[in-house]
Protein backbone atom coordinates (compact mmCIF):
# COMPACT_ATOMS: atom_id res chain seq x y z
CA UNK A 1 0.00 0.00 0.00
CA UNK A 2 1.36 3.40 -1.01
CA UNK A 3 1.78 5.79 1.92
CA UNK A 4 2.78 9.42 2.23
CA UNK A 5 4.51 10.92 5.22
CA UNK A 6 2.81 13.97 6.66
CA UNK A 7 3.53 16.32 9.53
CA UNK A 8 0.75 17.06 12.01
CA UNK A 9 0.83 19.77 14.67
CA UNK A 10 -1.83 19.52 17.37
CA UNK A 11 -2.58 22.29 19.87
CA UNK A 12 -4.30 20.86 22.95
CA UNK A 13 -5.12 21.38 26.57
CA UNK A 14 -2.24 20.28 28.81
CA UNK A 15 -2.64 17.26 31.05
CA UNK A 16 -2.38 13.47 31.28
CA UNK A 17 -3.94 11.24 28.63
CA UNK A 18 -3.84 13.77 25.79
CA UNK A 19 -1.21 11.90 23.80
CA UNK A 20 -3.23 8.70 24.20
CA UNK A 21 -6.31 10.35 22.69
CA UNK A 22 -4.36 11.84 19.78
CA UNK A 23 -2.56 8.60 18.93
CA UNK A 24 -5.88 6.72 19.14
CA UNK A 25 -7.32 8.85 16.35
CA UNK A 26 -4.22 8.29 14.24
CA UNK A 27 -4.47 4.52 14.76
CA UNK A 28 -8.15 4.45 13.78
CA UNK A 29 -7.24 6.02 10.44
CA UNK A 30 -4.44 3.54 9.78
CA UNK A 31 -1.67 6.05 10.40
CA UNK A 32 1.79 4.80 11.36
CA UNK A 33 3.51 7.26 13.73
CA UNK A 34 7.17 7.45 12.72
CA UNK A 35 8.09 10.34 15.01
CA UNK A 36 6.44 12.27 17.82
CA UNK A 37 7.64 15.24 19.86
CA UNK A 38 5.88 17.12 22.63
CA UNK A 39 7.09 20.62 21.83
CA UNK A 40 5.48 22.25 24.82
CA UNK A 41 3.42 20.84 27.68
CA UNK A 42 2.41 23.52 30.14
CA UNK A 43 -0.54 25.83 30.69
CA UNK A 44 -2.29 27.33 28.89
CA UNK A 45 -1.61 25.11 25.87
CA UNK A 46 0.39 22.07 24.77
CA UNK A 47 1.75 21.43 21.29
CA UNK A 48 2.52 17.98 19.92
CA UNK A 49 4.17 17.29 16.56
CA UNK A 50 3.70 13.98 14.73
CA UNK A 51 5.19 12.56 11.57
CA UNK A 52 2.83 9.93 10.21
CA UNK A 53 2.84 7.51 7.28
CA UNK A 54 -0.70 7.62 5.93
CA UNK A 55 -2.26 5.81 2.98
CA UNK A 56 -5.24 8.17 2.62
CA UNK A 57 -5.69 11.93 2.50
CA UNK A 58 -5.35 13.45 5.99
CA UNK A 59 -8.65 15.38 5.94
CA UNK A 60 -10.72 12.74 7.78
CA UNK A 61 -8.03 12.20 10.38
CA UNK A 62 -7.68 15.92 11.02
CA UNK A 63 -11.46 16.36 11.26
CA UNK A 64 -11.84 13.61 13.88
CA UNK A 65 -8.85 14.84 15.88
CA UNK A 66 -10.23 18.39 15.86
CA UNK A 67 -13.48 17.11 17.39
CA UNK A 68 -11.71 15.87 20.51
CA UNK A 69 -12.61 17.97 23.56
CA UNK A 70 -8.94 18.47 24.48
CA UNK A 71 -7.93 19.72 21.01
CA UNK A 72 -7.79 23.41 20.16
CA UNK A 73 -6.48 23.12 16.64
CA UNK A 74 -4.74 20.75 14.19
CA UNK A 75 -2.53 21.72 11.25
CA UNK A 76 -0.96 19.66 8.48
CA UNK A 77 2.62 20.87 8.08
CA UNK A 78 5.70 19.92 6.07
CA UNK A 79 7.84 17.25 7.72
CA UNK A 80 11.27 17.99 9.13
CA UNK A 81 12.69 15.62 6.54
CA UNK A 82 11.36 17.81 3.73
CA UNK A 83 12.52 21.04 5.39
CA UNK A 84 15.80 20.15 7.10
CA UNK A 85 16.59 16.77 5.57
CA UNK A 86 19.56 14.67 6.65
CA UNK A 87 21.64 15.88 9.57
CA UNK A 88 25.41 16.01 9.98
CA UNK A 89 26.47 16.19 13.66
CA UNK A 90 29.88 17.69 14.51
CA UNK A 91 31.27 17.53 18.03
CA UNK A 92 34.58 17.99 19.82
CA UNK A 93 36.94 20.89 20.45
CA UNK A 94 35.59 24.32 19.56
CA UNK A 95 38.29 25.35 17.06
CA UNK A 96 38.22 22.02 15.22
CA UNK A 97 34.41 21.92 15.24
CA UNK A 98 34.35 25.35 13.61
CA UNK A 99 36.72 24.29 10.85
CA UNK A 100 34.78 21.10 10.11
CA UNK A 101 31.58 23.14 10.01
CA UNK A 102 33.08 25.45 7.37
CA UNK A 103 33.60 22.49 5.05
CA UNK A 104 30.28 20.84 5.84
CA UNK A 105 28.16 23.96 5.44
CA UNK A 106 29.90 24.96 2.20
CA UNK A 107 29.43 21.50 0.72
CA UNK A 108 25.84 21.20 1.97
CA UNK A 109 25.02 24.49 0.28
CA UNK A 110 26.31 23.13 -3.02
CA UNK A 111 24.08 20.05 -2.78
CA UNK A 112 21.06 21.86 -1.37
CA UNK A 113 21.04 24.19 -4.36
CA UNK A 114 20.65 21.04 -6.47
CA UNK A 115 17.62 19.86 -4.52
CA UNK A 116 19.09 18.13 -1.45
CA UNK A 117 18.14 18.97 2.12
CA UNK A 118 21.15 18.58 4.42
CA UNK A 119 21.56 20.44 7.71
CA UNK A 120 24.60 20.75 9.97
CA UNK A 121 24.54 20.71 13.80
CA UNK A 122 27.55 21.48 16.00
CA UNK A 123 28.35 21.13 19.69
CA UNK A 124 31.77 21.96 21.20
CA UNK A 125 32.47 19.52 24.05
CA UNK A 126 35.45 18.52 26.20
CA UNK A 127 35.93 15.55 28.49
CA UNK A 128 35.81 11.81 27.88
CA UNK A 129 32.45 11.08 29.51
CA UNK A 130 30.54 14.09 28.10
CA UNK A 131 31.78 13.21 24.61
CA UNK A 132 30.95 9.51 25.01
CA UNK A 133 27.44 10.38 26.21
CA UNK A 134 26.99 12.76 23.28
CA UNK A 135 28.18 10.17 20.75
CA UNK A 136 25.71 7.60 22.06
CA UNK A 137 22.90 10.17 21.93
CA UNK A 138 23.38 10.88 18.21
CA UNK A 139 21.52 7.71 17.21
CA UNK A 140 18.49 9.04 19.10
CA UNK A 141 18.45 12.23 17.06
CA UNK A 142 15.94 12.28 14.19
CA UNK A 143 17.45 12.20 10.68
CA UNK A 144 21.09 12.04 11.91
CA UNK A 145 23.13 10.30 9.19
CA UNK A 146 26.76 11.10 10.01
CA UNK A 147 28.88 12.13 12.99
CA UNK A 148 32.19 13.97 12.71
CA UNK A 149 34.48 13.85 15.75
CA UNK A 150 36.71 16.91 15.70
CA UNK A 151 39.44 17.08 18.31
CA UNK A 152 43.10 16.47 19.07
CA UNK A 153 42.77 13.56 21.53
CA UNK A 154 39.89 11.08 21.95
CA UNK A 155 39.85 7.52 23.20
CA UNK A 156 38.70 5.27 26.02
CA UNK A 157 34.95 5.44 26.55
CA UNK A 158 34.55 7.59 23.43
CA UNK A 159 36.03 4.81 21.30
CA UNK A 160 33.56 2.32 22.75
CA UNK A 161 30.69 4.73 22.07
CA UNK A 162 31.85 5.11 18.45
CA UNK A 163 31.84 1.36 17.94
CA UNK A 164 28.33 1.14 19.41
CA UNK A 165 26.80 3.80 17.14
CA UNK A 166 28.56 2.43 14.07
CA UNK A 167 26.97 -0.95 14.81
CA UNK A 168 23.61 0.83 14.68
CA UNK A 169 24.32 2.18 11.19
CA UNK A 170 25.68 5.67 11.91
CA UNK A 171 28.57 6.86 9.73
CA UNK A 172 31.43 8.16 11.92
CA UNK A 173 34.25 10.31 10.56
CA UNK A 174 37.19 11.25 12.79
CA UNK A 175 39.92 13.80 12.44
CA UNK A 176 43.42 12.32 12.41
CA UNK A 177 44.01 12.78 16.14
CA UNK A 178 45.81 11.12 19.03
CA UNK A 179 43.96 8.36 20.89
CA UNK A 180 42.06 5.28 19.79
CA UNK A 181 38.98 6.89 18.22
CA UNK A 182 40.50 7.07 14.70
CA UNK A 183 40.90 3.27 14.75
CA UNK A 184 37.20 2.88 15.53
CA UNK A 185 35.85 5.33 12.93
CA UNK A 186 34.64 4.60 9.39
CA UNK A 187 36.92 7.26 7.92
CA UNK A 188 39.86 9.32 9.21
CA UNK A 189 40.60 12.70 7.63
CA UNK A 190 43.50 15.00 8.54
CA UNK A 191 42.17 18.31 7.25
CA UNK A 192 39.09 19.45 9.24
CA UNK A 193 37.55 21.39 6.36
CA UNK A 194 37.89 18.36 4.11
CA UNK A 195 36.35 16.17 6.83
CA UNK A 196 33.23 18.34 6.75
CA UNK A 197 33.09 18.20 2.97
CA UNK A 198 33.43 14.42 2.90
CA UNK A 199 30.77 13.93 5.57
CA UNK A 200 28.24 15.76 3.41
CA UNK A 201 29.36 13.96 0.25
CA UNK A 202 28.91 10.62 1.99
CA UNK A 203 25.21 11.24 2.78
CA UNK A 204 24.22 13.32 -0.26
CA UNK A 205 22.21 11.61 -2.97
CA UNK A 206 23.64 14.07 -5.52
CA UNK A 207 27.23 12.92 -4.81
CA UNK A 208 29.04 9.87 -6.15
CA UNK A 209 31.15 9.06 -3.13
CA UNK A 210 31.05 6.08 -0.79
CA UNK A 211 33.33 5.47 2.18
CA UNK A 212 33.44 1.73 1.42
CA UNK A 213 35.35 2.35 -1.82
CA UNK A 214 38.24 4.14 -0.07
CA UNK A 215 41.32 2.04 0.57
CA UNK A 216 42.68 2.27 4.10
CA UNK A 217 39.85 4.56 5.26
CA UNK A 218 42.35 7.41 5.81
CA UNK A 219 42.62 10.69 3.90
CA UNK A 220 45.72 12.84 4.45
Amino acid sequence: MQTDRIGLLARTDPGPGVLHQLSGVIARHGGDITSVEIIESRPPESRTYFEIDLAAEPDALVAEMTRLDVVRGVSVVKTFQKIYGKRIIIMGGGAQVGQVAIGAISEADRHNIRGEHISVDTIPLVGEQPLADAVRAVVRLPRARALVLAGSLMGGEIEQAVREVRAQGLLVISLNMAGSVPEAADLVVTDPVQAGVMAVMAVAETAKFTVERLKGRRVF
